[in-house]
């Protein structure tokens, strides 16, 4: 994996993530695909499968472009800036 600019700026260790599901999803009624962890911030979000993209969503108001599958047996990380893989 390659390493964007962005990975640097994280912080160590990564955040806990500050709920077991997508708090968006939960508050309009739907149900999240699966889930990503804002690797800034601990903000737990629907993937882009998901009806409303809330983790996207995220990244793009807060400007923490990292994200981190939070699925069982998945670690690969997603900058949301460079659209690659890190």
């Amino acid at each position: 994996m390659n390493e964007c600019p962005h990975v640097a700026e994280l912080p160590h260790p990564e955040p806990t993530p500050l709920s077991d599901t997508c708090p968006e999803c939960l508050a309009v009624g739907s149900h999240p695909v699966q889930l990503r962890l804002c690797l800034q911030c601990g903000h737990v979000g629907c993937c882009d499968s998901s009806p409303y993209r809330h983790a996207s969503a995220h990244s793009k108001e807060a400007g923490h472009p990292v994200l981190r599958s939070l699925e069982p047996g998945a670690d690969w990380r997603w900058c949301t800036m460079d659209g690659s893989i890190v």
